[in-house]
């Protein structure tokens, strides 16, 4: 007679609860809408949505036999070519401190783990600050943007939340901006950008300046300061392929350290994280940024095309929601829009029983198919009604579609984005009508 086995015995604890990135979850559940059948607006995703240049396939196809590690910090042609890069947007980089990963994301989680301490974040701002935080074992400390300019933490409040966490025994040691920013597809000033650096001396910050949607401007003759032009020895830049190039899926991206002996000491942590979780980028992508960083005539027009692609649609999306009396800052940069509903709160409390972010994006999402993100999942209250606006994936369904509107002088205006901008107005329209005529009806019946 065989052994039995021992009864299976559960485990006396559960696996620490890390919740999906809000917006892979909203493209996962758009996803799945879409093959039930159901017509859906996929606005909840950052993704470029525009195709990959054959140029820099065929790079990455030439490079498909590297398969070794190679250095940590990445190679030396890649790290040369970012330090170019850079060098022509006015800073001054010395290839030494250029660190590669793969993606920005996971070298602005090691630059939290290297530095240590509670990380101050714009309130709202993307929502991986936040929750890269937390899975590093510090805690976000949330700080109001100035009004109209996304993306950095108001300096005066920036610094007085400082104080008040480091009198409560809180350890705080950065700050995270974004320029430009996501979720607002705002720009913050020059101005705020010096005060911020100010507080960050004073207050003995590192500067995290997340810059991955610098070349997506809407307007070409405006530029960004970077806080490494006012605060060289104490502020890492990052960037990546995915926003300017789409090359999202690729995962690579580089990170600018500051010079000086902290900045040695800060490079040095950040290898020693990265040596222990992914221990060099993928050689073939290393080749291709390093190419892509080099910025050949041919790649710099197609991110210019990108970038006029973003600015005529993401406007046109914001005229809708305006037009659908939301209140709305016409997007500057990256392909986002961040309207406001609380002009409509009444009608929507009333009409769809709608008291938070969620709820509206809920309502949005079930009824609709239209995947939003909620201001709360960028840190913003629960209770307002702003969201994130992503319809860079209105573009097209195949590369013959994204090629056109790439194209085109008025891409707004092509049958399929129209077709998605004409959608959209129909849900507003809808959602406003219904909600006060919904509205009406409760206040005859309760009369």
């Amino acid at each position: 007679m065989p052994a039995q086995k021992p009864p299976a015995r559960p485990l006396p604890f559960e696996p620490r609860p890390v919740p999906l990135s809000p917006t892979l979850a909203v493209n996962e559940t758009l996803a799945r809408m879409r093959r039930a059948g159901v017509r859906v607006l996929p606005f909840g995703f950052g993704e470029a949505g525009i195709p990959i240049h054959p140029a820099l396939t065929r790079q990455l196809a030439a490079a498909a036999d590297r398969g070794g590690y190679g250095p940590v910090a990445g190679s030396a042609a890649l790290r040369a070519a970012a330090a170019g890069y850079w060098g022509r947007r006015g800073l001054e980089t010395d290839p030494a401190g250029v660190v590669a990963g793969p993606g920005s994301k996971p070298l602005l989680f090691a630059l939290m783990l290297a530095i240590g301490g509670d990380v101050a974040v714009a309130a709202p701002s993307w929502v991986s600050y936040a929750a890269q935080a937390s899975l590093a074992g510090a805690e976000p400390i949330r700080v109001p943007t100035p009004p109209g300019e996304g993306g950095v933490p108001d300096p005066a409040l920036l610094a007085d939340a400082v104080a008040a966490a480091r009198r409560a025994g809180r350890t705080v040691r950065a700050v995270v901006v974004t320029l430009p920013d996501n979720p607002t597809g705002t720009i913050a000033s020059d101005a705020t950008i010096r005060r911020l650096c100010e507080v960050a001396r004073a207050c003995d910050l590192v500067i995290i300046s997340d810059e991955i949607y610098r070349d997506l401007v809407h307007d070409p003759g405006r530029t960004i300061t970077s806080p490494a032009r006012h605060a060289p020895e104490r502020t890492v830049v990052t960037t990546a392929l995915s926003k300017s190039l789409a090359a999202g899926g690729w995962r690579l991206g580089v990170a600018r350290l500051p010079g000086g002996p902290f900045g040695e000491r800060l490079r040095a942590a950040v290898l020693g994280v990265a040596s222990e979780i992914w221990s060099s980028a993928p050689a073939p992508m290393q080749a291709a940024a390093a190419y892509a960083f080099a910025e050949p005539p041919e790649l710099a027009e197609h991110v210019d095309r990108s970038r006029r692609l973003h600015a005529a649609v993401a406007r046109a999306v914001a005229d809708r929601f305006a037009a659908a009396g939301a209140r709305v800052r016409r997007p500057e940069a990256a392909f986002y829009v961040y309207p406001d509903l609380d002009p409509l709160r009444e009608a929507l409390r009333t009409g769809h029983g709608v008291r938070t972010g969620a709820d509206l994006t809920g309502l949005l999402l079930e009824r609709y198919g239209v995947g939003v993100l909620p201001g709360s999942a960028f840190g913003e209250p629960a209770e307002a009604l702003r969201m994130r606006v992503a319809p860079s994936l209105l573009y097209g369904s195949d590369d013959e579609r994204r090629l056109a509107a790439l194209a085109s002088p008025a891409p707004a205006a092509l049958p399929w984005i129209a077709a998605g901008l004409d959608r959209l107005s129909e849900v507003l329209d809808d959602l406003v009508a219904s909600a006060a005529g919904a509205g009406r009806a409760r206040t005859a019946a309760s009369a």
